[in-house]
């Protein structure tokens, strides 16, 4: 099998490269034989370019990102560029997995609640928060309550701002949904500003799920067994030697 190659973002907090590292593992136990490798855009080690170049081979690369902002068009494209990989898109569009995935978070943290926050990163490129906000709307829809997205940097409202918004429509149990991969201090900012606000809970990240599997091994498939239309997709984001 084409090996794969998971690309996080990379943070000090040493959470988040364990959290990377244990989703790893539990794609490789969900697909025995695959050979599973993590690599991190900044701030750990390795990064992209070192993998690669110890497979010395053909891989797909799977973003652990779940917006195609900064470092998923640019960064991520630019540090594989020159190796024969196959890159697929991000994670984060309003998948059935990534729902389920964020709801089991959700539900794990707090039981009835009439008002949800859904809390992301943050970034300055509108097209990114789009998937954000389709996501956070599909999440609403799913648990039938109002809905709002909070930011930790990079846009607003806030986390504090969206639990306001909501209380202003006659919420009182709000929710906090984690729009993340990890734990980190945009993670730490957003909850400690909505629960401060007032949140009743917040929920923890995606992490090492088996509905995360699934997702980035349905990205690989895709890869690996395209049709023409994953094709045309795909070929847009890959570099080849």
């Amino acid at each position: 099998m084409t090996p794969l190659l998971l690309v996080a973002h990379g943070s000090r907090d040493p959470r988040a490269a364990a959290t990377t590292r244990a989703l790893a593992r539990v794609v490789a136990a969900a697909r025995p034989g695959l050979d599973v490798r993590v690599s991190f855009l900044e701030l750990a080690e390795p990064g992209p370019a070192t993998v690669l170049r110890a497979l010395g081979e053909p891989a797909v690369v799977v973003p652990l990102l779940l917006t195609k902002a900064y470092h998923g068009r640019i960064d991520l494209p630019a540090q594989v560029a020159g190796f024969d990989v196959t890159l697929t898109e991000p994670l984060g569009e309003p998948s059935p997995d990534l729902l389920a995935g964020l709801a089991k978070r959700l539900h794990a943290a707090v039981g009835e609640y009439d008002g949800l926050v859904v809390a992301a990163a943050g970034t300055r490129m509108a097209e990114a928060r789009v998937v954000v906000e389709e996501t956070a709307a599909a999440l609403g829809a799913q648990a039938g309550v109002p809905v709002r997205v909070a930011y930790a940097a990079g846009a607003t409202p806030t986390g504090a701002e969206a639990v306001g918004q909501l209380k202003s429509l006659g919420a009182r149990r709000i929710a906090v949904a984690a729009y993340f991969l990890a734990c980190g201090q945009l993670y730490d900012t957003v909850m400690s500003s909505a629960l401060e606000a007032g949140a009743i809970a917040a929920a923890e990240p995606l992490g090492a799920s088996w509905d995360l599997a699934r997702l980035i091994l349905k990205r690989y498939d895709t890869a690996t067994t395209p049709d023409s239309d994953d094709l045309a997709r795909m070929y847009r984001h890959s570099r080849h030697s």
